[in-house]
């Protein structure tokens, strides 16, 4: 069994899940989750219900972006 900081992502890199901005980050990105994981979304803004490809999975958070 994995400890939770060993846990894999629960996002995939390429893959598309449908989201809602919850909060802004440092540098103006926006974040969702996705079972508590932090994806950061630039060029969205809080509320906004969007569709992200993950670009870039790291440890504890990833990196999408908006796709139509």
């Amino acid at each position: 069994m994995f400890e939770d900081n060993q846990r894999s992502a629960p996002v995939e890199e390429g893959k598309e899940y449908d989201v809602k901005i919850e909060s802004e980050g440092k540098s103006g990105d926006g974040i969702a989750k996705v079972e508590d994981f932090v994806i950061f979304v630039p060029g969205t803004e809080i509320g906004q219900e969007v569709k992200v490809r993950v670009t870039a999975v790291r440890r504890n958070f990833s990196f999408g972006e908006v796709v139509e």
